[in-house]
């Protein structure tokens, strides 16, 4: 397939860059870090009205069907913008969760009210801080009642703000094995669970979670019991591909923003841009944006298709989106010399999400390992 966007996806791309830059510029987000907030609730309603809240999800449960690619196009362009809201954890992860894995009555109950963003969900997963679902030790133990939950959660996306979670619990195995693991839908308010927000520098709002001894209905359960790795996995590359899609975009709007500075700043009479040193860097990078952003499409064209390829393809987009921001957001600081590291200057806000979306749906580490071995190195 052409890496090129086909009419209706340059639309969408042109109307989510429209819509972030005028309804959540940078400015609005510093705005919400003055004031304490790490998201605007009015954003998201209004997100929702546009239909993004359900862009992966088909019409038969309220989505636009729009596929991820169209979805990548959306984090992108938010990423621009440093827009923090739940989009790729509940309206793009979780939704195709329950949509791949779900029985009818779970999909009839939680996909139509998550299209219409009055539903956040997201997904609890890591319980160290590295991403490694196979070690998972949380118990979920069958009962006459259904199930048993309890152990812990760290490092949850929007856990704060999350009215269900889509937890990962062994109910068979010992951590380490892929087999005997399940995913059960909690209710935030279920009795027996602690919710604990921790700020990140990027001024967005992870959770901890506590389970002592949750009781959930067989309800509760999505799928079959012990056999959620598989579809855990694709979750996860649509996790990666996403997130390496915004990623681009933040790595895209320091590149831009450092190359009007370079134009606009002047020493000894002259654009500093006029320095064969500083064009030579900002060549490179440059480059190594245009090799990234083929990467991310290739791989959100890859989850479209369902391809044999979608998990090599995702750790690749990954992990060169990762290497490329850092490289990106690094420049951009150095570049603007010493305003670059006052907090009075937008471009040091970049840096902060890099460091933390590197980290989220496992590092450039983690991907380059995880490509290596899909290789069969």
């Amino acid at each position: 397939m052409a890496l090129v966007l086909n009419e209706e996806q340059q639309l969408l791309r042109d109307s989510a860059r429209s819509f972030f830059r005028e309804s959540s510029p940078v400015e609005a987000f510093r705005k919400l870090r003055d004031r304490g907030e790490a998201w605007s609730p009015e954003l998201w309603s209004a997100m929702a009205e546009m239909g993004w809240t359900g862009i992966v999800l088909p019409e038969e449960y309220s989505g636009l069907g729009f596929g991820y690619v169209g979805a990548g196009l959306l984090i992108e362009e938010a990423g621009r913008t440093l827009t923090s809201s739940p989009l790729l954890s509940s309206a793009v992860v979780c939704s195709s969760l329950v949509a791949g894995l779900g029985n009818d009555a779970q999909k009839r109950s939680l996909l139509p009210v998550i299209a219409g963003g009055e539903l956040i969900t997201t997904l609890a997963l890591d319980e160290t801080s590295r991403l490694d679902p196979a070690a998972t030790a949380m118990a979920g133990v069958a009962n006459a009642d259904g199930y048993e939950l309890s152990g812990g959660k760290v490092s949850v996306i929007d856990g704060t703000i999350a009215h269900k979670f889509l937890v990962l619990a062994r109910t068979g195995g010992v951590p380490g094995d892929r087999d005997g693991l399940s995913l059960f839908v909690v209710d935030r308010e279920a009795r027996g669970l602690g919710v604990t927000g921790v700020l990140n520098l990027d001024n967005r709002v992870a959770a901890s979670l506590r389970f002592d001894k949750v009781q959930v209905g067989a309800d509760a359960l999505i799928g079959n019991p012990g056999d959620a790795w598989e579809p855990l996995q694709k979750a996860l590359d649509i996790g990666a591909v996403c997130l390496a899609a915004e990623m681009l975009g933040i790595a895209a709007e320091a590149f831009e923003r450092t190359l009007g500075y370079l134009k606009g700043r002047k020493q000894f009479g002259v654009p500093v841009g006029s320095f064969q040193a500083l064009q030579h860097r900002a060549a490179l990078l440059f480059c190594e944006l245009e090799l990234t952003r083929s990467a991310v499409l290739k791989a959100l064209q890859a989850l479209d298709a369902d391809s044999a390829d979608r998990s090599l393809l995702a750790s690749m987009a990954k992990s060169k989106s990762g290497k490329t921001v850092q490289l990106a957001v690094n420049e951009a600081v150095q570049m603007h010399g010493g305003i670059g590291m006052t907090d009075e200057f937008d471009i040091g806000f970049f840096m902060k999400r890099a460091a933390a979306a590197r980290q989220e749906y496992g590092d450039s580490y983690y991907h380059a390992d995880r490509f290596a071995q899909l290789r069969g190195y």
